[in-house]
């Protein structure tokens, strides 16, 4: 399941994930309200939060992720990551360069510090 972060200011996304998410969750909640931002602004900051209780995406949520990732490969501006899941922080960790803005990885402690990073300009 993926929730929307709230609190954070205008032109910046916030996610977070619980336990298995699926396509489904990833087309329902994240696309429409990245689509929706890049609509308004071309650059878009974003923080994805790993919850504690996350136990994984399905195959069908990392390929939507990977496809709107190049959709709007430019429009990264800042991208924060927050998760204690090893696997997740060693791929991000090995492919972080890829991002064409600028990108940091934060653990669950620091997720207000994440929150404050991309929101800043």
């Amino acid at each position: 399941m993926i929730v929307q972060m709230t609190g954070l200011p205008p032109g910046v996304l916030g996610f977070t994930a619980h336990n298995q998410v699926t396509a489904a969750d990833y087309e329902r909640v994240i696309v429409p309200d990245i689509e929706a931002a890049f609509a308004i602004d071309p650059k878009l900051r974003v923080i994805f939060h790993i919850d504690e209780d996350f136990t994984g995406f399905d195959a069908g949520a990392m390929w939507d992720d990977v496809k709107l990732g190049f959709r709007h490969f430019s429009g990264w501006e800042r991208a924060a990551l927050v998760t204690d899941v090893g696997w997740l922080r060693a791929l991000s960790k090995a492919l972080g360069f890829l991002t064409p803005g600028q990108f940091r990885l934060f653990q669950n402690t620091e997720l207000q510090e994440a929150r404050n990073w991309v929101s800043t300009k």
